[in-house]
């Protein structure tokens, strides 16, 4: 190959640079509060989450970035933490762009609000289940016991 089709010519705040591509870097800057997506090997499986970086600790030598998630599945929704440092392997973050966001928004609080309905079901039948045995049978207990 020739060594020409890696170089390109690129302007920085006008000026020019002439760059090898083979050895070429880009450095992305995340802070506190950025949204990610963070892709995830599990098994043999990658899956995409999205999440927020939520604290970086900086310790003398291992410095960590700590990322909440939100594992969505059929059973709900799930908030998660992973830690994130230099030998940190099977996950890789990118940045989360705008329109990405709404959308995983959106379905994350749809999920916690689907969630939150099925609890209230539950609890409501637990309460007439429990008022039903206080009307009902309770009343055959206390007879046996006055007995």
């Amino acid at each position: 190959m020739n060594n020409n089709e890696f170089m390109r010519e690129i302007e920085i705040n006008g000026i020019k640079v002439e760059v090898d591509l083979r050895t070429v870097r880009q450095i992305t800057t995340y802070k506190i509060g950025d949204n990610v997506k963070l892709l995830m090997k599990s098994g043999g499986d990658y899956n995409v989450y999205p999440g927020v970086i939520v604290d970086f600790v900086n310790f003398k030598d291992f410095p960590a970035l700590v990322v909440a998630y939100f594992k969505r599945d059929y059973f709900g929704t799930d908030i998660r933490f992973v830690t994130i440092t230099k030998d940190t392997e099977d996950i890789d973050l990118a940045p989360c762009l705008p329109h990405e966001l709404s959308l995983n928004k959106e379905r994350v609080v749809d999920k916690f609000n689907v969630e939150i309905a099925d609890a209230q079901r539950k609890v409501d039948e637990l309460t007439q289940k429990r008022d039903y045995f206080i009307d009902n049978f309770a009343k055959f207990f206390d007879d046996k016991e006055a007995q």
